[in-house]
């Protein structure tokens, strides 16, 4: 299976989102792992490819209390880390996508 470069910019930010929320979900080793790999594998699923309201939803179940701002701030921090070094550019595609998951984050 070939992937373009947004693909793997999604997955990678799927990958790092999950681990972020396994940590919050007192997840580690091979656990954490599972989970975050689960969540990147969810990028090539159109059905499954909400993971922020998979998140929520697990932190809800999990009773982990997480405020939308602060979710969204950590988001933005990896969409910039899955966009990679000296490839984020002002006004780009990853902001564009930021700003549109920030829009659906807070209409909720």
């Amino acid at each position: 299976m070939v992937f373009d470069d947004e693909m793997r910019k999604t997955i990678r930010r799927n990958k790092l989102l999950g681990l972020w929320a396994a940590e919050k979900l007192g997840l580690a080793g091979s656990d954490a792992d599972a989970y975050s790999n689960a969540l990147a594998m969810d990028a090539l699923d159109p059905e499954r490819s909400d993971v922020f309201s998979k998140i929520r939803k697990d932190f809800e179940n999990a009773g982990v209390i997480e405020s939308r701002e602060h979710f969204v701030n950590i988001l933005n921090e990896i969409l910039l880390e899955a966009e990679g070094p000296g490839q984020a550019k002002a006004g780009g595609g990853i902001d564009a996508a930021a700003l549109q998951i920030k829009k659906n984050l807070t209409s909720r």
